[in-house]
This record gives structure tokens, sequence and C-alpha cells, in this order.
């Protein structure tokens, strides 16, 4: 394998026309300017949290969401006894090359009583399934908590999914039990960070919203749950606020970020001009007090969602989702992690990029097969994409109207060019990369109508020298991959090298 730079260079170009006709655009890569060092990788949320439950809404006088009051964060993966199955779903893991991964579970999972831990249930189970995976391929995981979802410590008459903690001292020991039971007792040196509740107040939505009249404030758990990290001993970095629809960066609201060691927010409008500026604001902020800054859920509801919508899983999300890549790029965001690997598809849309459950049927799959626009729009970008890589300088010669550019030179030095056509005609791409590596790069190719082909598999088509100007064809609405790794179909994704 070649050590020479590798480049991953990520662009959108986005053609108005009426009708298909050949564009042409220059592009230009310069391996020399390095514009930011991320701190993580990319990947897809996957979840360990599998039972349902009544909502019996009608005991409390602060109820949940009557419909759908988990989102899709439940019920993806199928029984922990099915070992076909799961060895399918780690298999497609190691292909899609995920080196950044927001697990998901629930307090109720492991503390159903206060102290009273269950760690061998179906979805403590499911978890170290998921850890396991994470372990042995080398995957940073971001642990989430999305919800308490405990009678013991939810404040009198609030439904206990959407209630704060009535009792912090409570909260932070289990956690940090949880912690300390994962990643000593069990060895998961995986877990990088750790996040206590998904999308709280500060947001548009999300759980930890009631406090039933009670007095109570969110930084207050922060900094409880930060000084019981530190009495323990725990290494495990904490991260918030998690908000989410791409809140506007606000210093003033962040009044516990001296208890997070990360930066973390979520976006599902698909990321826009402004959409970047703000998260070069939060970037920005993140950075100069030394933390990481994450995009730890994106996508774009803006193209579908709700109960079995088929909009996040067309060729268009996966489009819309290199947008949101390569203007976090630009931003300065050190991880991305995608909505979601793992999903019924029924629930509130067809986010998975692999199908588990039957949605018809209401059962799940033994056969675990991919979901192909999804899984192949968004391999094409996961499996070259190594985790710790530098953003590098492009420039193009059309504006950001119609073409954006990002790229990434990984740690060991391979090199990767990716192109995404969003237009209606096929465009021309004149390529140039200044102090190019001394080696031939592979062309990869999907598109609607090259992944409908009975016989389609992602692998090389044809070989270019690097360190020569390159022309291309980029395909209406497609996605090109041109990169110094030569990745069989059958090959895993790259992690990190």
């Amino acid at each position: 394998m070649s050590k020479t730079p590798f480049i991953c260079a990520v662009v959108l170009l986005a053609v108005s026309c009426n009708r298909p006709e050949m564009k042409t655009v220059k592009i230009e890569v310069d391996a020399g300017r390095v514009l930011h060092t991320l701190r993580g990788g990319l990947g897809a949320s996957w979840h360990a949290i599998s039972r349902d439950f009544p909502l019996d809404n009608q005991l409390y006088q602060f109820p949940a969401r009557e419909d759908n009051s988990r989102g899709s964060a439940w019920g993806g993966n199928p029984p922990v006894s099915d070992t076909s199955a799961w060895r399918q779903i780690r298999d497609h893991a190691s292909w899609l090359g995920m080196n950044f991964l927001r697990v998901e579970l629930s307090q109720r999972m492991y503390e159903p009583e206060r102290r009273q831990f269950d760690w061998e249930n179906e979805e403590m189970q499911a978890l170290y399934n998921i850890l396991d995976w994470c372990q042995s391929s080398g995957a940073d995981v971001f642990l989430q908590q999305m919800w308490g979802y405990v009678d013991w410590n939810s404040f009198p008459g609030v439904h206990p999914l959407i209630s704060a903690p009535k009792n912090l001292d409570n909260f932070a020991h289990g956690i940090a039990t949880l912690i300390e039971y994962l990643v000593n007792e069990r060895g998961y040196t995986c877990i990088k960070y750790f996040c206590m509740t998904n999308e709280p107040p500060g947001g548009t939505w999300g759980y930890w919203w009631e406090y039933g009249g009670n007095p109570g404030d969110i930084a207050d758990a922060w900094k409880r749950l930060r000084e019981e990290f530190d009495t323990r001993g725990i290494r495990v970095k904490l991260s918030g606020p998690d908000w989410t629809d791409m809140p506007p960066f606000d210093e003033s609201k962040l009044t516990f970020s001296s208890s997070l060691d990360v930066i973390d927010i979520h976006s599902y409008q698909g990321v826009t001009a402004d959409g970047e500026a703000n998260l070069r604001r939060w970037a920005e902020w993140a950075h100069a007090q030394g933390k990481p800054f994450f995009l730890t859920e994106f996508g774009n509801m803006r193209l579908g969602w709700g109960k079995e919508n088929p909009g996040p899983g067309t060729m268009g999300a996966a489009l819309s989702n290199a947008s949101d890549l390569i203007r976090g790029l630009r931003a300065g965001v050190d991880a991305f992690n995608r909505w979601s690997f793992t999903n019924r598809g029924d629930l509130d849309g067809q986010w998975q990029l692999i199908r588990t459950w039957d949605r018809e049927n209401k059962e799940y799959l033994n056969q675990i097969e991919p979901e192909p626009e999804a899984y192949y729009g968004f391999g094409i970008l996961s499996r070259f994409w190594s985790k710790y890589s530098r953003s590098i300088a492009v420039s193009s010669s059309l504006p950001d109207s119609l073409l954006m550019a990002g790229a990434l030179l990984s740690p060991e030095g391979e090199f990767s060019l990716f192109i995404v056509n969003h237009g209606a005609g096929p465009v021309e791409a004149r390529i140039t990369i200044r102090d190019s590596p001394a080696a031939d790069l592979h062309l990869y190719q999907v598109s609607r109508e090259l992944i409908a082909a009975p016989d389609y598999r992602l692998e090389p088509l044809a070989s270019i020298p690097a360190d020569q100007p390159a022309s291309l064809r980029l395909p209406a609405r497609s996605i090109t991959t041109l990169s110094s790794y030569h990745l069989g179909p059958e090959e895993p994704g790259i992690v990190e090298r």
C-alpha cells in the first residue's frame, strides 16, 4: 500500500438545468495546505434498545408524546439468539468501514430499580454484541443514554420517558457504575465518549423536558456527573449538549460547558450555507477551549420522515448527506454520525442502511440485506474515510451555489477523492492535485441507475495516474470516489490507516 499522502476530497455539484447536458468544472486539491485535524471519523447510530412498553399516558399529569414517543432509537436489531443475523449485521458494519459510532441505550436497560443493576438481559446482550464489534474493529464509541425511562427516579406525575431525574446523586451513581462495568470489567476501551441524555432542553425537541413544576436545571446534572466521573477516576469524556435541530450557537446558554470535554449537536434539515456558518461558530468556540466538536446525528427530514416514509433511504438523501459532510468538514466538525445503521423503518421513516425488519409482516428478518441507495450512497464515502484525518484545502472553478469541495489527509498517507454530482445531467470534472502521491488512483461510482443493475458491486472501475491531471465523467446524481485504496467489493472499509 502506498505511503504517500492520502487525500479525501468531497465535492458537491448542484447543477441547475432543465435537461441533462454536459457541464465542465475544474477542481484543484492542495495537498500541502492542512486546514484542520479531525478528532474522530464517520459512522452511523447503532442502538441496543429493543423492548416495547405500553405508554400508559393516562396515568400521568405530564404525558409523553402520543405518537412514536421514542422515535426510531429502538427495535432495529433482531433477537440476540439469532446469531446468524447478528453475524451478517457485523459484516455489513465492517464493509461500511464505520469508525465513529453513536451507540445508544437507556437507563431502564441496566438499572430498572434504584441501585439494582441487570447486566444480563436481552438489551444488554445486544449492547455487548455492538461493543464487541467496535472493540475488535478499532471503532470509536460515542455512548449515548437516550433517556432514563425509570419510575424510581422520575418526578411525581411526570411520564418517566420525559422526566428529568428526581435525584441527581442516584442518577450519576447509576451512569458511573455502568461505565465502570463496561470499561473495567468487560474491557471496552473503544468507549471514548458519553452523553447523558438525548436532545435535552435547549434544542427544539427531545427528552429531559419536564420537572413536573419542580425546580431544576440540567447544568446541575452535568456538574454532578462530572464530579462522579472525577471521583471515580473515569476517563471516558463527557459530551453535550446534544441539542437538535441545528441550534444557533449562543454561548450564554452553555452554562454547563465547563463540565464537558466534548461539544455535540444534531442537524436534520440538510446543512445550508447558514447552517455551515453556524457549525463554524460552534466548532471555533469548542476548539478555542481545546474540545472536539461532533455532529452526532445528521440527516435531512426535508426529504421525508415519519412512519414508513422512504425519503431517508433514497439517493437524494445520500447526496444530501454528502453535502452535510462537506459543509461540516469546511466548518471544522471533528466527527460525523448518520442516523442510522439499524432501524425498523416503520417508526419515523426509512433511515436504515441495512434491512433487519419486515415492515409488512412486522417481524425480524433472518437474511440481512442492504437498503441499496442508502447503503452504497453512504458506503462510497465511509469505506474510504479514515478517522483522525486532516482537512485539506480544495478550490473549484464554480461558486458554492454550484460546487462545494473539501478534502482529508489520512494519518498513514492514502489518497482519495470523492465527487458528488447532484445535478440532472452528467458533468466532466477536470481534477488537479498539487503535491499528489506517485501512485495510481482507483475509480468507484454509485448512482440510482448503477445500483439498480442486478449485478452491481462497488468495485474499482479503472485506474488513473495520481500525478497527472485527470478528467472524469460524473453521471447525473451520482457519487464518485477516486482513491489510492484498491478495495475489492468484498473487502472491509477503512477504519484508521
